[in-house]
């Protein structure tokens, strides 16, 4: 299995901060933000890992990162993505990256306290479909959230205005190498971009969608509070404990 984060966009919500960096560098207490999804695939027993960037500020990451030394890595992968155009579309750039493997993809500014080896392990037993890991939270309606039957996620809806559980899809997938197929055959949603929703919609409809529970906290790190949240709960409990 291959890891892929996806660090690019233009991180507006983040405005002035991110006119003079990308957000995925801005700090998480003491760490850079993007230090966090690269320890969280690392710490699942996940080596070879591309870092899909875009920005005015797309170098820096080779600055700051280089091969991957610091963590233990021989090598990292980086792509470019042209503007914005929604997380499925910074996905389809891995294509050449997977090639026949799966993929466990984790957007950049999402951090969690423990790790995913469990999730990792159960999806690397069967490598096929998609499995998805979610997080009961207080604000589902900011999220992708799965409508329940029993055990089984009968569907995802996108920011609902009124959520039908209590959970956020957080931003860690897993994919087998036909994602790519899927992402070819979607259209733009109503903001002019490729969901992961409709990613996630059409493994359900296949009836390939697995899911877990995340142990510990969870938050994405995408606006001021949601920033300021990280790095408080990074310093009081620390993350990506083994």
């Amino acid at each position: 299995m291959k890891g892929v984060i996806l660090a690019g966009g233009l991180g507006s919500r983040l405005l002035p901060l991110t006119k003079i960096t990308n957000k995925h560098l801005l700090p998480v207490f003491d760490k850079p933000m993007i230090f966090y999804p690269i320890q969280t695939l690392i710490n699942a027993g996940i080596h070879d890992i591309l870092l899909v960037t875009g920005g005015n500020h797309a170098g820096d990451f080779l600055r700051l990162l280089g091969n991957g030394s610091e963590f233990g890595l021989a090598h990292i992968n980086y792509t470019y993505q042209e503007g914005e155009g929604g997380i499925a579309e910074a996905l389809r750039l891995a294509e050449y990256f997977a090639g026949d493997e799966s993929i466990c993809v984790v957007l950049g500014d999402n951090i969690i306290e423990t790790n995913i080896a469990d999730s990792v392990e159960r999806f690397r037993k069967t490598e096929k479909g998609a499995r998805i890991i979610l997080k009961e939270v207080s604000d589902p309606e900011r999220f992708g959230v799965p409508v329940l039957e029993g055990d089984r996620v009968v569907k995802i809806e996108e920011k609902p205005s009124e959520p039908k559980s209590k959970y956020a899809v957080t931003g860690i997938y897993m994919y087998d190498n036909t994602v790519f197929d899927i992402i070819k055959t979607l259209k733009p949603s109503k903001r002019g971009e490729l969901e992961i929703t409709d990613v996630n919609n059409a493994y359900i409809d296949r009836g390939e969608l697995a899911w877990d529970i995340l142990e510990g906290w969870w938050t994405d790190a995408g606006t001021f509070s949601s920033l300021h949240k990280a790095s408080n709960l990074v310093e009081k409990t620390g993350a990506n404990k083994l």
